[in-house]
């Protein structure tokens, strides 16, 4: 039988195992003209999906031993169409087409093998980010489209992840109540959440203070994570952050903490965002860190940043309504990577063996976050600027000098950054100097004290 949400590809894994044959064996009684994703190693990824035209259904159900009906409400892609299988004169022949899980019907993540003892065989699911612990055994079940041995972490002594999602559900409720009145879904509201606090995962690795995430890290990895942090970051950051991204989404969803945030903007009077901003210093406080909020106050070009502004562009009514005045939309560069995907990356750059080919592979990760993040801000700061030209002239003349200045400030610290990383990569120091208009000795002297300050 099905697993409900199960992938199609490893149902029919599963039953091959059952008759004690290669899944390719069984996959003869399809004809398919396409191969599975593989993993840069040749072997195949186990997000791979089909997808079966009508004839290629009734072929599965009867190996299965059921009924259509029962499959389709078990399996999420059972009934999707693929136009190139499922017409014209080969729609009698029972086909299949392979897919990537992602592409088809959303992330995949490894079962539990716990709750599936009694099943042949690992079973891949269709699972949201949002409901990826199982409570009954205490594992955090992890992505399946990634080359890495591990399908789950173990979060028994992670008692706050566990709670997190069993909180889950109540804040989900509390979106599908305001779904109603404003559109917003429980899918849309995670997916904030979930970017503004993997933007603090990233830099946390400059906050002192911070001693909740890299506890829970160890405890992932299974006491320590030892020399392998850099991996150990991207396979356990989803259950690592769980916690502040429920807090963080039903925070989010209080009409109180909107109105904290018009409030804290100036209402109809808008200013600068203040270091004490109310909001941020909330919001820190409900993630159990209240030294968090002047730090989210100068992180002028983060999700956060852009849900608060888009509440408060929407409640003023600047500009024709649009997408910017919708709070819960993700800009597509703040869409986060998969586990694979980042992992993928990881592997390219260790093969390239720092050589200085690659600049990801050279320069340290908090030195790249860094030089982004100074050019965010200063984008955001120019962005702020446009339509400054209504006031009288000394109103605007301070607005537009204040704002440049400031900006020119932050680009001015990316482009000293950008470069004393290029040379510490070994890029030739006479060509860093010439593209970066600094001079030789100067640039020098700037690389040499950060290694003295190292």
């Amino acid at each position: 039988m099905p697993l409900a949400g199960e992938l199609t590809a490893s149902l029919i894994n599963r039953v091959a195992d059952r008759y004690g044959l290669p899944a390719a064996g069984v996959l003869r009684l399809w004809t398919c003209r396409n191969s599975p994703t593989r993993h840069d190693g040749g072997r195949v990824r186990a997000d791979a999906e089909v997808v079966l035209n009508e004839a290629g259904r009734r072929v599965l159900a009867e190996l299965c031993g059921v009924e259509p009906q029962v499959l389709a409400r078990a399996l999420p892609t059972f009934t999707v169409d693929e136009p190139k299988i499922s017409s014209g004169r080969e729609a009698a022949v029972a086909q299949v087409r392979w897919r990537a899980a992602g592409a088809v019907a959303g992330p995949a993540a490894f079962a539990c093998r716990l709750c599936t003892a009694g099943r042949t065989g690992q079973a891949v699911r269709y699972a949201p980010r949002w409901g990826r612990v199982c409570v009954r055994h205490g594992r955090w079940l992890l992505d399946a489209d990634a080359d890495q041995p591990l399908e789950h972490l173990d979060v028994r002594g992670v008692v706050e992840v566990v709670a997190a999602q069993r909180r889950w559900p109540g804040v989900a409720r509390r979106a599908v109540r305001r779904a109603v009145r404003s559109g917003v879904e429980p899918e849309a509201v995670f997916a904030v959440a979930h970017a503004v606090v993997a933007r603090w995962w990233e830099q946390a690795l400059y906050w002192e203070q911070e001693e909740i995430w890299p506890w829970r890290l160890h405890q992932l990895a299974g006491g320590s994570v030892g020399a392998d942090l850099a991996r150990w970051r991207i396979v356990g950051r989803d259950a690592a952050i769980f916690p502040e991204v429920v807090a963080v989404a039903g925070a989010l969803l209080e009409p109180a903490m909107a109105e904290v945030a018009w409030r804290a903007s100036g209402g109809m009077r808008p200013r600068a965002r203040e270091c004490d901003d109310a909001f941020c210093r909330r919001l820190g406080e409900r993630v159990g860190r209240g030294w968090l909020g002047p730090l989210l106050a100068a992180d002028t070009g983060s999700p956060l940043n852009d849900f608060t502004g888009a509440v408060v562009r929407s409640r003023r009514g600047d500009g024709p309504p649009g997408w910017r005045d919708d709070p819960w939309r993700l800009k597509r560069e703040q869409q986060l990577p998969t586990m694979g995907g980042q992992l993928r990356v990881m592997a390219a750059e260790q093969r390239s063996g720092g050589s200085g080919s690659r600049w990801r592979a050279t320069v340290p990760a908090e030195h790249r976050f860094h030089i982004t993040q100074l050019v965010d801000q200063a984008s955001e700061q120019l962005v702020q600027l446009r339509g400054m030209h209504s006031g009288t002239t000394a109103e605007v003349a301070r607005t537009l000098l204040e704002n440049l200045s400031h900006s020119a400030e932050l680009i001015g610290q990316a482009l000293v950054h950008t470069a004393a990383a290029a040379v510490a990569a070994r890029v030739a120091l006479e060509d860093v100097a010439a593209w970066s208009r600094l001079p030789a000795q100067e640039l020098a002297e700037i690389v040499a004290s950060g290694r003295d300050d190292g």
